[in-house]
């Protein structure tokens, strides 16, 4: 199975994070700016925490607050979810199914190496299906011969 490591091969390097006491609002900019749905929050070269749209959703715009006026430490989850460079997309399918989450960081010598999303381990799960599936075909219809 693949595993993290190759995934974040085949991704656009670099890791898109904010530090804990910057505003939700320029927090929002950079998410916009680099069109990522998350941004890992890093305090002295630590993980303390995740901020999503969802997080803006729920505990700014619902709410009425102003994202000019609230740091990313109000908002973000700091429940941080990690996985390392030899987990396998399956292991983090059903992580992030279990855990109902949508990004996970991965981390390596205790250090943030990169980050994977839902649809990054979706579109690997479903190009390694559709390699075994023409496999298969390939071996039935007797290609291999």
């Amino acid at each position: 199975m693949v595993t993290v490591k190759e995934i974040l091969q085949a991704k656009d390097p670099g890791v898109w994070t904010i530090a804990p006491n910057v505003e939700v609002f320029e927090a929002l900019k950079v998410m916009a700016d680099k069109n990522v749905g998350a941004l890992i929050v890093v305090e002295n070269d630590r993980v303390v925490g995740i901020m999503s749209e969802r997080d803006y959703a729920r505990k700014i715009a619902l709410l009425g607050k102003l994202s000019q006026n609230t740091p990313v430490r109000d908002i973000m989850t700091s429940e941080v979810y990690v996985v390392p460079p030899e987990a396998t997309a399956d292991e983090c399918i059903v992580l992030m199914t279990e855990k109902r989450i949508r990004h996970l960081p991965v981390i390596a010598a205790d250090k943030l190496v990169g980050v994977v999303s839902i649809g990054d381990i979706v579109k690997t799960i479903i190009s390694h299906q559709q390699g075994v599936i023409e496999h298969l075909e390939n071996y039935i219809t007797g290609k291999y011969l």
